[in-house]
């Protein structure tokens, strides 16, 4: 008898299938050739006892659990294929009574792949993406250019916003100064917004060698909780006052921060590169717009398990990124006060959207029978190959081709998808 679908109650299938008696006492045959070790039977020597002789010891079922460990696998894959499920979990089985010579009875119970019930996919209108490149956003990176090529130099003036000043302090609270509230030779950038809210403003308009009180409060979720909340002085001592002194954007300067001759050449590349920039977040934008509007317009029941097989996938990303830095997970959870349970949680959210994502597009590549092709494979594995900075490109290829593309195959699906959601998207 083939596999038998019982019923489905939301995305849970219930079936039946056999294990055939032939295949069974095969079964069992194999199981006592690779236990028969194990069992000391009185005249006989270790692992030579027949058979029948273990099971006459030990009960006529000593082998049952090895031989069904042996056959459900294959029978369980074989009736899934026949039934042509899509299994998203680890399914629950019951093995019926087994009565020697005769089928047994295998009754499963799994999630499978939820059906998705598409809306107009063709027909969306979204608030329109697009982005320009102005003048200032060049000035901007200009700028960011002068001042990573600034001059430090000494002023003989009063400190002013943007200044470094070198200075001596030592901190009070209640005329008792505190630990770490004291040193000598610091370098502040006024108006950095590195020390305590208050003290740089105080010392604009002071000189060098000027001694200055700075009074002010610690925020009251201070880090160190003895002086949250405190008022403070500051004694300071101002040694030097310095300046960025920033080049002109001239054709010298462009000269030597480029490799073009003129700064009209120099802002073209700036521009052209910031034009790049920006289409691609364009791009990016529009991505994740029209794959939030499809997740909206359409309706898909999640089965638990898929999520939880999902946050499995992000935590363990999370593991390989936090390994990257030299930190283990367990120390992360220590340090952070949380657990696995809590981190399970915070994933949650993020790993249901991208399982219904996945299945929202997966159902329209269906529809639109929209396939992965040798080429796309070769062009994918080409752009991995040169972000991996591989140093001979079509060995990286073919040894990628060795394993599993799936995933990769999967993620050229969803790009299609995406791309044809945005060619069909209204943007208004």
């Amino acid at each position: 008898m083939g596999a038998v679908l019982e019923k489905k109650e939301n995305n849970k299938v219930f079936f039946n299938f056999e294990l055939e008696a032939d295949a069974f006492e095969k079964a069992l045959q194999d199981a006592y050739m690779k236990n028969r070790g194990r069992f000391n039977i009185p005249g006989f020597r270790k692992g030579k006892a027949p058979r029948k002789i273990i099971e006459l010891n030990y009960g006529e079922e000593i082998f049952y659990e090895d031989a069904i460990n042996i056959l459900l696998p294959e029978a369980y894959e074989n009736a899934v294929k026949e039934l042509e499920l899509e299994p998203v979990d680890t399914p629950d089985i019951d093995i019926d009574e087994i009565i020697k010579g005769e089928p047994i009875l295998v009754k499963a119970e799994v999630d499978v792949k939820p059906e998705v019930k598409l809306g107009d996919y063709k027909a969306m209108e979204l608030e329109k993406v697009e982005y320009e490149v102005t003048d200032e956003m060049i000035e901007h990176e200009l700028h960011h250019v002068q001042e990573d090529n600034a001059r430090i130099i000494s002023v003989d003036r009063e400190v002013k916003e943007g200044d470094i000043v070198t200075i001596d302090f030592a901190g009070f609270v209640d005329e008792e100064q505190f630990p770490g509230g004291t040193a000598e030779g610091h370098e502040l950038e006024i108006g950095s917004k590195t020390f305590i809210p208050g003290f740089e403003e105080q010392l604009i308009g002071k000189n060098k060698g000027e001694e200055v009180e700075v009074k002010v409060t610690f925020p009251e979720e201070y880090h160190e909780e003895s002086l949250a909340g405190k008022e403070a002085l500051f004694k300071v001592v101002i040694h030097e006052i310095r300046e960025k002194e920033l080049p002109e954007l001239d054709d010298e300067f462009a000269k030597d921060v480029s490799e073009f001759d003129t700064i009209e050449e120099y802002k073209q590349d700036i521009k052209n590169r910031l034009e790049e920039e920006l289409k691609s977040q364009e791009k990016f934008e529009k991505e994740n717009k029209v794959i939030e509007k499809v997740m909206e317009i359409s309706e898909v029941d999640i089965p638990n398990g898929m999520i939880e097989t999902q946050i499995d996938d992000e935590l363990g990303q999370f593991d390989f990124r936090l390994r990257q830095q030299g930190l283990e997970l367990e120390k992360y959870l220590e340090l952070t006060g949380t657990n696995i349970d809590m981190m399970r949680e915070q994933f949650r959210e993020v790993a249901e959207k991208r399982v219904r994502a996945d299945l929202v597009l997966e159902a329209i590549a269906k529809v639109e029978s929209i396939e992965v092709t040798e080429e796309d494979i070769d062009k994918e594995l080409t752009k991995m190959a040169e972000q991996y900075k591989a140093e001979d490109v079509e060995e990286f290829k073919e040894n990628m081709k060795k394993g599993s593309l799936e995933f990769l195959k999967a993620g050229i699906i969803n790009s299609k998808v995406v791309d044809l959601l945005i060619e069909n998207a209204k943007f208004i």
